[in-house]
């Protein structure tokens, strides 16, 4: 095991991604700190994993205890603590010039030996990489939301990523229960690079009058036995995310196909951003969990 148990992992972005990062790796029984620039952000964080683990703990009896847990996660807004990390785990929004600004920052502050692993939904890890002292050290860990609930993870390595990195990311999440499945380096990766043009594309059907949104899902879990069409699965997602992912998608393929149809723009617009604020393109929580990430 290259991580011992006993070393600091540190969860950059205290949003809906990070603090489900922190509450599956302190459950595994690692020393977790939880990192993010408003102390607001920190205490909702802190909130949501202890209502996912003590409802966890209800579903799953026989984990360890949730105090347990919870006494292993620190908080806080000084990212000086990064120094002394194993391992760091970035979970910041899907902007990818403040996402490599973020990743300069982790590598001024890391020691050589740190491993830093960015969890995105769309940019490419060489992007981030390429403009820090250690390009060799970063590899991608695309977590799905909602990350207590999914036991795999899109392990992206770009050109720059050493071989000894990816066999360290893949041994830790094997300790967290996390099973990898490794790609390369690409806009959007496996996952999303198909999964946000399906649901540009449902948006679009319901845009031209095809089917309504109800419809759209319908066809995919009756006829291909998906548990959510693509709609509530954007709603899972959060509108917002998934605009943020296409505009990203076409920014670095040039691809039409990922234009964010007007659809999903207009309900961004209105606020109303799927099922982290109760309405998004069905008009209640279509899906278990919350958004802003996949």
């Amino acid at each position: 095991m290259t991580h011992a148990k006993d070393g600091t992992v540190a969860v950059v972005g205290a949003g809906v991604m990070g603090a489900g990062v922190a509450e599956v790796t302190a459950a595994a029984g690692y020393r977790v700190v939880l990192l993010d620039v408003t102390a607001a952000r920190l205490d909702a964080a802190r909130d949501a994993i202890r209502r996912g683990l003590s409802a966890r703990s209800l579903l799953l009896p026989g984990g360890p205890p949730v105090p347990e847990v919870l006494g292993r996660i620190s908080y806080g807004t000084d990212d000086a603590v990064l120094a002394d990390a194993a391992v760091v785990l970035e979970n910041t929004t899907e902007d990818r010039a403040a996402k490599r600004e973020v990743h300069v920052r982790i590598d001024r502050l890391c020691g050589p030996g740190t491993l830093v692993a960015a969890n995105t939904s769309a940019i490419p890890i060489r992007y981030l990489a390429e403009g820090t002292r250690h390009p060799e050290r970063v590899v991608g860990t695309h977590f799905m939301n909602p990350v207590p609930h999914k036991p795999l993870v899109e392990v992206v390595r770009s050109e720059l990523t050493a071989d000894g990195s990816v066999t360290r990311v893949t041994d830790f999440l094997r300790s967290i229960g996390r099973r990898a499945v490794v790609v390369g380096d690409a806009p959007g990766f496996v996952s999303n690079r198909i999964l946000m043009a399906v649901i540009n594309s449902a948006a679009r059907l319901v845009e031209e009058g095809v089917a309504s949104r109800a419809d759209v899902d319908e066809v995919f879990r009756s006829c291909f036995g998906h548990p959510m069409g693509p709609l509530e699965t954007a709603d899972l997602i959060g509108i917002d995310t998934v605009v943020r992912s296409l505009r990203v998608l076409h920014e670095f393929t040039g691809e039409a196909q990922y234009e964010p149809r007007p659809l999903l723009l207009d309900l961004v617009a209105r606020g109303r951003l799927g099922d982290k604020t109760g309405e998004g393109v069905h008009p209640r929580p279509s899906g278990p969990g919350t958004g802003d990430g996949t």
